[in-house]
């Protein structure tokens, strides 16, 4: 079975950062339980990065933008996109956020 390397975009970095340090504000013990609970969905995508679908926002993009969803309730949104070798985790963001724009990307 192939393998896909999984690498973490600066904003993605910055967005798990963000998050993770306003749970820890409103709630420690989960905040630790949800970055892990992340980084293992996220590691998930190694072997089958193209079972999850296709994000609505792709079409405001110049490649395909999948979505993995993490979490009960309202889930984050975990956006990736897959080349020959490599999955990369672009953005993150809580499903009750507006649509992601491509205007967002270096924000």
């Amino acid at each position: 079975m192939k393998h896909y390397r999984v690498i973490l975009a600066p904003k993605a970095a910055q967005d798990i950062r963000d998050a993770f340090e306003w749970l820890r504000m409103e709630n420690p013990a989960y905040a630790h339980s949800w970055r892990d609970g992340l980084r293992d969905a996220i590691m998930a995508l190694e072997p089958l990065p193209l079972k999850n679908p296709i994000a609505p926002e792709s079409r405001e993009f110049d490649v395909d933008i999948r979505q993995l969803l993490y979490g009960r309730g309202t889930p984050w949104r975990i956006f990736y996109s897959v080349n020959d070798q490599q999955v990369s985790i672009l953005h993150v963001r809580h499903g009750r956020q507006d649509y992601w724009r491509p205007s967002e990307t270096e924000k």
